[in-house]
């Protein structure tokens, strides 16, 4: 039985309309692949409070978590990735890459230039489809 990991990213936009990026590091998997940075839900977490959590451990800010923006599930090889990513906006600090190789804040139209993790694609289609309020 293929387990199922339920996972959540931030889409934090920056007043110039960047997106803010994060670059995977060789030792994570799927490896210098681009995402929107977040992670696992733990037992007991509401997606949104696991996204502030996560953002607060990997980045060293802390994020307001606003609409939900994509609902996407991915198989891998040996693992399903039920991703739900959220608009949020940064409230406190200035994000650090803790865990990732890089962050890049990159405007909306040039993310088709990065190469994405792909279960982070369709929220970078719906991105450039006009599906979020800037």
């Amino acid at each position: 039985m293929t387990r199922i990991i339920k996972v959540v990213g931030s889409v934090s936009i920056n007043d110039q309309g960047e997106v803010l990026c994060a670059l995977r590091s060789p030792q994570m998997s799927l490896p210098n692949l681009w995402e929107f940075p977040g992670g696992k839900i733990e037992d007991g977490e509401t997606p949104e409070e696991s996204l502030v959590r996560e953002i607060q451990e990997e980045l060293e800010c802390t994020v307001e978590v606003h609409g939900l923006l994509e609902d996407v599930v991915h198989e891998y090889p040996g693992v399903i990735v039920n991703l739900l990513t959220y608009q949020t906006k940064i409230a406190k600090g200035i994000p650090k890459a803790k865990e990732h190789a890089r962050l890049k804040w990159v405007p909306l139209e040039e993310l088709k230039t990065l190469e994405w993790a792909p279960a982070d694609v369709p929220t970078v289609e719906a991105l450039l489809s006009g599906g979020v309020d800037m």
